[in-house]
């Protein structure tokens, strides 16, 4: 279940990577890469498993490895925008869990800073609040809950 539409109202909070960034939904993670502008689809690879990713340009990885979380495979894709940008669409396995949220886009890579991490956190409870209430527009609510504990961040030194 895609809530873009909640995403366009709201904003995203988007982690940058030396590559482009990534976020994240509820339901479903997002991975912008920017390429060389001109770029033609055929150099461009892009392998999904259920618990790894690959990311290839004109045979050059641009990143490579285990994912955070197991994503649905088989429900995930990727396009190439105007030649100049990747867009990649994981699904989430556990898409309503109650720890869904990614810290990292790899395991131990990509990181969210902790700040970033609270910030995620807020987005995905106001999201769950809209899948519960859909009649209501919860894009501009702040929530009244304690984000002070953070969550487990990977030492990646």
């Amino acid at each position: 279940m895609s809530l873009s539409h909640f995403d366009e109202r709201s904003g995203i909070v988007a982690v940058g990577t030396p590559w482009g960034r990534w976020w994240q939904t509820v339901s479903e993670v997002f991975i912008e890469v920017n390429v060389t502008p001109g770029t033609p689809g055929k150099h461009c690879r892009v392998t999904i498993k259920p618990n790894n990713i690959e990311c290839r340009v004109q045979d050059q990885v641009i990143f490579s490895g285990t994912l955070y979380k197991t994503v649905q495979a088989d429900e995930c894709t990727w396009t190439l925008e105007e030649r100049e940008r990747i867009v990649i669409l994981l699904e989430k396995a556990e898409k309503f869990e109650n720890e869904n949220q990614w810290v990292s886009l790899l395991d131990g890579q990509f990181v969210a800073d902790p700040l970033k991490q609270q910030e995620m956190l807020k987005k995905l409870d106001l999201e769950k609040f809209q899948i519960e209430h859909p009649g209501f527009n919860f894009s501009g609510a702040q929530l009244s809950k304690s984000y002070n504990n953070t969550p487990y961040i990977p030492d990646v030194s």
